[in-house]
């Protein structure tokens, strides 16, 4: 992690990762790219998150019979605002045995568009790069959606995309 990238908490297990960026989409739009599966499935790597999406309700990431991505719970749902998440990664056992960190996704209107900030948190300090390392190109990936109702056509952005579990 860069110096930009972490900050440390006093007492410990506080690392974390802040991503910033400008959606040109109203606040509903945004928080409904979250929190659809099958839209998140189009900047995301191809994955879905299924939830209930309330306040103590579990949510999954996954191509179902190829990958689990990970696995939380709902901390905090305020839509269309914020959404606090507990996560468990699960694509590697390097990952697995990170625990369990934090995601929390703020939504802010400005203007006519939305400041979405995305801190992923209660890092280990020495945290494997895999954990937050894909965040740049998910965040490009749902922009890029929003903003052109386009999927974003990176390699890393379609890994999973049209995969399924035979």
């Amino acid at each position: 992690m860069t110096d930009e990238q972490a900050y440390t908490v006093v007492g410990g297990r506080g690392t974390m990762t802040v991503f910033e960026i400008y959606i040109k989409t109203t606040p509903e739009r945004l928080w409904e790219a979250i929190t659809s599966e099958e839209m998140r499935a189009r900047y995301s790597f191809g994955v879905g998150t299924a939830s209930e999406w309330t306040q103590g309700s579990k949510y999954k990431s996954e191509v179902p019979g190829v990958v689990d991505i990970a696995s939380g719970e709902n901390l905090e749902v305020d839509p269309p605002r914020r959404l606090v998440q507990s996560f468990d990664a699960l694509w590697s056992d390097e990952v697995k045995s990170e625990g369990t960190t934090r995601v929390t996704w703020e939504i802010v209107p400005v203007g006519t568009s939305c400041q979405l900030r995305v801190t992923h948190d209660q890092l280990n300090e020495d945290a494997n790069s895999e954990l937050f390392g894909g965040w740049p190109m998910i965040l490009s990936g749902l922009k890029t959606l929003l903003e052109t109702g386009e999927d974003l056509d990176t390699p890393a952005s379609l890994r999973y995309s049209g995969a399924t579990g035979a």
